[in-house]
């Protein structure tokens, strides 16, 4: 195989990602948007509690605070303006919050 038949070849899979993408499953921009959505209602958190035989009791804590939370922004404004950025597009449907 000649050196320009083999970077040809090696350069086959780098324009095959430069051609056209598909467009986003709307199904699955709604469910990370209600996600973002969600986060713009309040604190998330979580506690752990647990005990190991190896290093004993362990605990846990975490919070969590969106920047739309903490801006006060309206979850259904955070919803509808995700859907719109990642689709460009109006949601197919209302947020399952």
């Amino acid at each position: 195989m000649s050196r320009l038949a083999l970077a040809a070849l090696c350069a086959l899979p780098i324009l095959a990602a430069c051609g056209p993408s598909l467009p986003p499953d709307p199904e699955e921009v709604a469910q990370y948007c209600e996600a973002r959505a969600r986060a713009a209602t309040g604190p998330t958190g979580e506690a752990r509690l647990g005990v190991n035989s190896n290093s004993g009791p362990s605990v846990g804590l975490s919070i969590g605070l969106s920047s739309d939370y903490i801006a006060g922004r309206d979850p259904l404004e955070v919803y509808n303006e995700c859907v719109w950025q990642r689709t460009g597009a109006a949601p197919i449907r209302p947020p399952r919050l």
